[in-house]
């Protein structure tokens, strides 16, 4: 099964490069972690809602046929490691790739989160989305390590 995160903004700062990376070299086989980047919108006079309707397109653009969509938001529904790890069992039975939204600065395309399947949040606290990008690979690692038994997790 593939995992996508589909994330708004391409020059970030090598620690999260770097953080992602380790995360995703982590995961092989049967649970793949991907990165899809999507530019950012050119933001001009202070009006934000062009820069979203760019973002929204590429997003929209990039998510694969049948996938299941995550929109990343505060406001999401928040899960335990465990309980992410029946999640991702369960898109697994489903036999679809889950792609994961993670917006830019001014947040997730309204259309974006209204095509989603599911919202999940990683925190009450608004997060940079360079970060979640980071706290997002090392869940997803902690809930593949779950599944598999392996001894990561020290619940």
């Amino acid at each position: 099964m593939r995992l996508l995160v589909i994330a708004a903004g391409t020059r970030l700062p090598s620690w999260v490069n770097e953080g992602f990376a380790e995360y995703a070299s982590r995961l092989t086989g049967e649970y793949r972690l991907e990165l899809k980047e999507i530019p950012l919108g050119q933001r001009g006079s202070g009006d934000a809602r062009q820069a979203l309707a760019k973002e929204r397109d590429r997003m929209l653009a990039a998510l694969p046929a049948r996938s299941y969509v995550v929109a990343m938001q505060v406001q999401g529904r928040a899960l335990t490691s465990e309980q992410l790890a029946k999640f991702l069992e369960a898109r697994a039975r489903d036999g679809r790739d889950v792609a994961f939204c993670i917006g830019g600065p001014d947040g997730l395309p309204q259309e974006l989160d209204a095509r989603a399947d599911y919202r999940w949040s990683l925190s009450a606290l608004t997060l940079p989305h360079a970060l979640v990008r980071v706290v997002l690979a090392e869940a997803l690692y902690r809930a593949v390590t779950i599944i598999k038994g392996h001894p990561y997790h020290r619940a």
